[in-house]
């Protein structure tokens, strides 16, 4: 499978291009750092008058539109596209959109910034960030990044969305009794002030590094959990709503679409959220912790049995928190799947002349190698294969990487 690509565009020529379109179709890869970043163009759109519709797919194509324009987000695919290029694509779309004369929502920035596994104010997002902070929109608090603390009924309760929560994995991660358990000492008020938000992010800093199975990398990785910036937006906080599109991209595509579309989405839509996150979250967790995990030459393994939307959130706890390799990677032997994530890309095994090697392409390559189908970007990709051939898939993926 072959890959046409094009160098994506500067924010005022992308903007050029939309301003002239009588027609624009969005097509987002499966990440909410995409699915922001297609919820700020289609929001500049909308504000500017120009017919859109937005969509998500793990492996985006350039739809073909007659008298229109196809837009790929989150990956450099086609004549016109809007890909990151090593940072958040949010951060494009956010400028994309001030191009066009609109002024976006930096909290959605935001979100899809921490969504890519970044935080506020680095990678390109500055901008971003002084947005929202002159407006008074976020201000940044002791604590840990949740959409939501039970805080009205149809709430996830605290330990739910602790134990929901994909920005970390601990102990009770996946298991909301065992969260209910550990949050028991801490004595939480209804209204909890600054220390006691503060007793809660060193709880789940030192229970997100302290398991044997913990690898280096996740002293830096729960970090994105820690010390939230809290918003006006549908969610508590900016890493909440990151974890929510992160989640809605793959579980529940449309409300994720929604979500992104909506300047102020209605109680239904919010609860509908948090319930495709809810969902989502457990059942991640709940795999990694039935998962057989083992370690080769430049990736580490998780056997499980999910969802296929659910793998490559196991895929980026496995490289966030217990993977000592660059590369990650979820098998369900049984359907055939699996999901890679890796830090940054991977790298090239037999001949480093060849340097990086994206892992959308690694995939690409060993699908074509076994008779399956292949997608991704560079830091992350899948693999669909017949249930015989997913051992070989691996196979082949680890000689690609």
């Amino acid at each position: 499978m072959t890959e046409a690509t094009s160098a994506t565009p500067a924010p005022d020529a992308l903007a050029g291009v939309l301003a002239d379109a009588p027609f624009v179709r969005l097509v987002a890869t499966d990440d909410g750092d995409a699915l922001a970043a297609a919820g700020l163009l289609a929001r500049a759109l909308r504000a500017t008058g120009t017919p859109f519709q937005a969509r998500v797919d793990p492996d985006p194509v350039p739809d073909d539109v007659d008298d229109g324009v196809a837009v790929t987000v989150g990956v450099d695919r086609g004549p016109h596209a809007l890909d990151g290029g090593g940072k958040p694509t949010s951060t494009g779309a956010f400028a994309v959109a001030r191009a066009l004369g609109v002024e976006p929502d930096p909290v959605v920035a935001l979100a899809g910034v921490v969504a890519a596994g970044s935080i506020p104010g680095a990678d390109g997002s500055g901008d971003a960030l002084d947005a929202a902070e002159r407006a008074g929109r976020v201000e940044r608090r002791p604590g840990v990044a949740l959409p939501a603390w039970g805080a009205t009924e149809e709430s996830p309760s605290r330990a739910e969305a602790l134990a929901a929560s994909t920005l970390a994995a601990t102990r009770y991660s996946g298991d909301p009794e065992a969260a209910r358990d550990a949050l028991a000492p801490l004595g939480l008020p209804a209204d909890p002030d600054a220390d006691d938000r503060r007793r809660l992010a060193s709880l789940v800093a030192v229970d997100a590094v302290d398991g044997d199975d913990a690898s280096d990398r996740a002293a830096s990785a729960v970090e994105r959990a820690l010390r939230p910036y809290a918003t006006d937006g549908p969610f508590e906080t900016v890493g909440g709503y990151a974890d929510v599109l992160d989640a809605l991209a793959r579980e529940a595509p449309g409300t994720g679409v929604a979500l992104a579309l909506a300047g102020d989405p209605g109680a239904s839509l919010r609860t509908a959220a948090l319930d495709a996150w809810r969902r989502h979250g457990l059942a991640a967790h709940r795999a990694l912790d039935a998962a057989t995990v083992g370690r080769y030459d430049g990736c580490v393994v998780a056997r499980v049995d999910a969802a296929p939307a659910v793998l490559p959130t196991v895929a980026r706890l496995v490289r966030d928190f217990r993977s000592p390799e660059p590369v990650a990677v979820a098998l369900d032997e049984g359907a055939g799947r699996l999901a890679a994530a890796a830090t940054g890309g991977s790298r090239a095994a037999d001949d480093a002349a060849t340097g990086p090697v994206g892992l959308g392409d690694a995939c690409r390559t060993a699908a074509g190698e076994v008779g399956g189908d292949g997608w991704g970007t560079p830091a992350r990709g899948g693999i669909s294969v017949d249930e015989a051939d997913a051992t070989a898939a691996l196979a082949a993926l680890r000689e690609a990487i």
